[in-house]
């Protein structure tokens, strides 16, 4: 009987930079050895590994698509070439598999089959975030996106802040780009004035853009983080 293959978790880029610029060499030589992947998209996800591995062939790459749209029921079956000795890679639209992210999912699924799954490094746009904002890192949370009704968006605001206080934890959450410039005059004007808020726009990119201060100080804002991808953190203490 076969061993079974291991299932590599591969993270991508956060923009459009080159590969290795941002990823180690390890992220190379696994490309280099494996054919079949679990991908978000699939244009994009041979587009990345063209750009990192430019002499792999692509007539040869076998890739399975996993998104909003996957049925549960299709899951286990894309864990078949692992079961039968044949390693896989999970590759995400940006940064780490399986953080907000729904390569989870097989990853869970990989443990009930005992699959050994593998880890590689490369960028996280919570990490990165988190490690340039002067927030706490000891004690964090991500909370995905908040709610898009106005009012309901508010109070959620308040409740993070609120959290924070009583937990001493920096709360972290993402936006729908075209509504960051919404979103973070909503947290100017919500937030008690002294709440510290983080935004952390482009990472890794060549316009990044990293700023901490009060909730009162961005009221005067003046950049525009329109169609940017930005992570947001808050801390009150």
């Amino acid at each position: 009987m076969n061993p079974k293959g291991k299932l590599y978790l591969i993270p991508t880029r956060l923009g459009d930079n080159p590969p290795l610029e941002v990823l180690p060499l390890s992220i190379k030589k696994i490309i280099e050895q494996l054919d079949d992947y679990i991908v978000e998209n699939e244009k994009t996800a041979r587009r990345f590994i063209k750009r990192v591995v430019p002499n792999k062939s692509q007539p040869s790459l076998r890739l399975k698509v996993l998104n909003k749209y996957t049925q549960d029921s299709e899951l286990n079956s894309f864990l078949d070439p692992c079961l039968n000795g044949i390693s896989m890679g999970i590759i995400s639209e940006a940064g780490c598999p399986a953080i907000a992210d729904p390569g989870a999912d097989i990853v869970s699924i990989a443990h009930e089959l005992d699959i050994k799954v593998v880890p590689l490094v490369g960028p996280s746009s919570i990490l990165l975030a988190l490690m340039s904002s002067g927030m706490n890192g000891q004690s964090f949370a991500f909370n995905g996106y908040l709610p898009i009704d106005k009012q309901e968006r508010k109070q959620q605001i308040k409740l993070l802040e609120k959290r924070s206080l009583e937990l001493n934890q920096s709360q972290l959450f993402i936006e729908t780009p075209y509504r960051n410039n919404q979103m973070l005059s909503d947290l100017a004007t919500t937030l008690n004035q002294n709440t510290k808020v983080c935004v952390a726009c482009d990472l890794t990119l060549p316009t990044e853009y990293i700023k901490t201060k009060s909730a009162k100080a961005w009221k005067s804002n003046t950049e525009d983080f329109h169609k940017r991808p930005a992570m947001f953190i808050i801390q009150r203490d």
